[in-house]
């Protein structure tokens, strides 16, 4: 079974002036596609081939690095896209909760996320998770995510950032800062609220 390339839930440009157009093309259509050919690839043939991507990344410990970081890499990418609007705004109801009675504020909780994502040494991801009926925020090197089997920090991603480079060079080129500061102007809270409720 195949692994295809979902597409954009948005147009290219529709995250503009915070991520622009071209990164979205390249990031979407160069960078996610090779996730996926390249998964494709290390799978075919072999036992992992008719496993779901879910089972893959469960499993990462336990396969191949290039399924490992393909996998993670599809798996990462699927769910970010879906993360982010051109609404934007600010978590409500019971996340909202969560994040306040957690990090204090939601001033708060953006000041650690964003630390958390600056001092990803290399490329990498930041995550909210849910862990044993908490929130926390957490971090990965490379491909990896915190339903891996190999994650430090075990749990079910409800917000996820990626901070490789080709996420933010083209408009924001070394200054990783800037762009975290930006992302919070394109998050899809509502979806955020639904990954939240699903964890629960």
């Amino acid at each position: 079974m195949a692994f295809t390339l979902p597409p954009l839930p948005y147009a290219y440009d529709a995250l503009e002036p915070h991520i622009d157009e071209q990164t979205m093309k390249i990031h979407h259509d160069k960078h996610h596609q090779a996730y996926v050919d390249n998964l494709n690839k290390a799978i075919a043939g072999t036992d992992n081939e008719n496993k779901s991507l879910e089972e893959l990344v469960a499993s990462a410990g336990k396969i191949s690095p290039a399924v490992r970081n393909n996998a993670g890499g599809h798996w990462n990418h699927t769910f970010f896209w879906d993360i982010l609007s051109k609404d934007g705004g600010a978590p409500s109801g019971s996340l909202a909760e969560a994040i306040n009675s957690t990090f204090g504020s939601f001033d708060e909780f953006k000041t650690k996320f964003n630390a958390a994502g600056v001092g990803r040494f290399g490329s990498g991801w930041v995550w909210l998770i849910s862990r044993e009926g908490r929130i926390e925020i957490t971090s990965t090197p490379n491909q990896d995510n915190p339903l891996m089997d190999v994650a430090d920090v075990k749990g079910t991603p409800i917000l996820g950032v990626d901070v490789w480079e080709h996420a933010y060079y083209l408009k924001y080129q070394n200054k990783r800062p800037d762009y975290l500061g930006a992302i919070w102007s394109v998050i899809n809270w509502k979806k955020v609220q639904e990954n939240f409720d699903s964890a629960k």
